[in-house]
């Protein structure tokens, strides 16, 4: 007969929207552990498994925490409610959490505010609060939708309690309805011919919780107006030569892991909530052309290919190289690029594997004895995804089109060690020598996105920014193979100038010197584009021709204000340990001759 040994769920705080598949573990009569899902269309032991969910609802409606979703609150800020604010971005779980979020939690009000007094109302920016919330208050933020993801069957009342089934499969994803409300996981192993349960277990789970969104980004014109996302999709479509990119560190699940990241809570590190999150952000942005880098192998094929595919996107994927990776092949991440494909169409695709080229410069410059050693510091699994595309926009007019025809998109992750600059300087320049040839068979405008793990100054970013490094530049004094020698040969050609740059132009506009103060003063970059417990600074950049586009917007950065005090990247509202990076472009016309 068979038995259930152990059933196990992924994470202990269920999300709306995040799909829950339990972890069964039975005993065969033979005692062979097995988790093989066994439906009543193929018993085996004469036995299958039947699932059922259970919602089990509290006569009283709990509210919960913004700020900390799997605390019940107790306090509600009344000028959010005062404001028409999203209601539950009102609620605190305690006198010190509303204090430790004020900075972030008033700028709720500011918008808001902001948002009246456009309309000529009248304005409320105060910050009144309801300290005396109970948990039958404010049912209509929590008021269960009407239309059920299954038919809902009272199942049975205990006290206070009663509960609804509402789910028949393995798998289940909760609702709205869902919300502040326990789910309860029952597996029982049914006999085929009697059809009547010969064992059964059950888990429950903490109340579900809605998926806490964060404030969002604008688009930042480099005028220095803000532009709502939507609005901005609609004027793309019917404006001539523009297009947006978008550049995003996801964290690889592989990376994401609690001894990492202990400051997460462990179901905001899950991969099944950080998933939603992330596709929820990445469609948000509409960009034109997305460049995601730690995108794992499987996640690209079975969510993020199909998922992206529904909102109008194809995609073409690099793995990294494998010479030094020794876990699961599945796991191994790289660089997916995607784009819409009512404004671009794929022309080619290019793939630098850095291994192979250490492999050419060890055969052509290193003697046979340093042969081993050189490999073991060059090889490192780095690769970059090269597309070209055409685009499907109008550029300029017929009589004078705009140099965007083609565009060439470079997405990359350069090498992480820190005592390895070497490598990581001698890989852009292998890159930037690979997209030389490019443009040197065509007049294309270039895009170089990614994480380059190159702070701002260092020497990866002035070979990229500048076209050349300084002889005297302290990161060329490792240099233990000599593949950084002659310094004269770290050079390019090509006009790239980093997106975020822009914002140092952007005229003086109220509201400017707030966005100045995310810059770094000496390089004109983001303060940070990466934001751990260890590690705060910029690694990721857009770099575009200057010769032939114009940067026209760019999405606004984020500052430590706008991150909770208690915790770094990732968080609850921010699935990856990087920022996203998005700057729009205009194709410049072309020279008459």
């Amino acid at each position: 007969m068979l038995s259930v040994v152990r059933v196990h769920l992924p994470s202990d705080i269920p999300i709306v929207g995040c799909e829950l598949t339990p972890y069964v573990l039975l005993r065969r009569p033979d005692s062979l552990l097995i988790s093989d899902d066994i439906p009543e269309s193929t018993p085996i032991y004469g036995c299958f498994l039947r699932y059922k969910w259970y919602r089990i609802q509290s006569d009283k409606n709990v509210a919960m925490c913004s700020i900390h979703p799997s605390e019940q609150a107790t306090l509600q800020c009344l000028a959010c409610v005062k404001a028409k604010i999203p209601v539950a971005k009102s609620y605190h779980c305690s006198p010190k959490c509303f204090s430790d979020a004020w900075q972030h939690h008033r700028l709720l009000h500011e918008r808001a505010a902001s948002a009246v007094n456009a309309n000529g109302n009248e304005e409320n920016t105060g910050s009144g609060v309801n300290t005396s919330l109970t948990s039958s208050q404010s049912s209509g933020s929590l008021t269960n939708g009407t239309t059920p993801l299954y038919p809902v069957v009272v199942s049975q009342r205990n006290g206070g309690e009663t509960w609804f089934e509402v789910g028949r499969s393995k798998t289940y994803t909760p609702s709205a309805d869902d919300i502040g409300h326990t789910l309860k996981f029952e597996c029982a192993i049914i006999n085929a011919e009697t059809k009547m349960s010969v064992g059964n277990a059950s888990t429950m789970m903490s109340r579900v919780i809605p998926a806490p969104s964060p404030t969002p980004r604008r688009l930042i014109s480099v005028s220095g107006v803000d532009i709502p996302l939507h609005l901005d999709l609609d004027s793309r479509l019917s404006s001539s030569g523009t297009f947006t990119v978008l550049s995003y560190n996801i964290l690889s699940d592989a990376y994401a892991t609690n001894e990492l990241y202990s400051y997460c809570p462990s179901w905001a590190l899950a991969w099944t909530y950080r998933r939603q999150n992330l596709l929820r952000e990445i469609v948000g942005y509409r960009a034109d052309i997305v460049c995601l880098q730690e995108v794992q192998s499987d996640h690209f094929e079975e969510f993020f290919a199909p998922e992206l595919d529904k909102h109008g996107y194809q995609a073409l994927f690099k793995r990294k190289t494998t010479e030094v990776f020794s876990g699961n092949i599945n796991t191994v991440d790289g660089c997916a690029t995607f784009f819409r494909r009512d404004r671009f169409a794929h022309v080619k695709k290019y793939e630098v594997e850095f291994n192979k080229a250490a492999q050419s410069l060890t055969e052509a410059l290193v003697p046979s004895a340093q042969k081993k050693t050189a490999l073991n510091r060059l090889l490192k699994d780095n690769i970059a995804l090269i597309v070209v595309l055409e685009a499907k926009f109008n550029n300029q007019g017929v009589d004078n089109p705009g140099k965007c025809q083609l565009v060439c998109v470079a997405n990359t992750h350069v090498n992480v060690h820190q005592e390895l600059k070497d490598v990581r300087l001698w890989q852009v320049h292998t890159l930037l020598k690979g997209l030389e040839k490019i443009a040197a068979s065509a007049d294309i405008p270039m895009l170089l996105c990614g994480d380059f793990n190159s702070a701002p100054g260092s020497a990866p970013h002035a070979l990229v920014a500048m076209g050349k490094v300084d002889p005297m530049h302290p990161e060329l004094a490792v240099d233990p193979l000599g593949i950084l020698r002659p310094a004269t040969k770290l050079t390019h050609q090509l006009p790239l100038v980093s997106a975020y740059t822009s914002f140092a132009r952007i005229p003086v506009v109220p509201g400017l010197d707030q966005k100045r103060r995310k810059l770094d003063p000496g390089t004109n970059e983001p303060l940070f584009t990466s934001c751990t417990r260890d590690h705060f600074g910029t690694l990721d950049y857009i770099f575009y021709s200057a010769d032939s586009v114009t940067v026209e917007s760019l999405l606004e950065l984020l500052d430590e204000e706008s991150l909770r005090k208690d915790t770094a990247l990732p968080s609850p509202e921010w699935s990856s340990d990087h920022i996203a990076l998005l700057a729009g472009f205009r194709c410049k016309p072309r020279t008459r001759r």
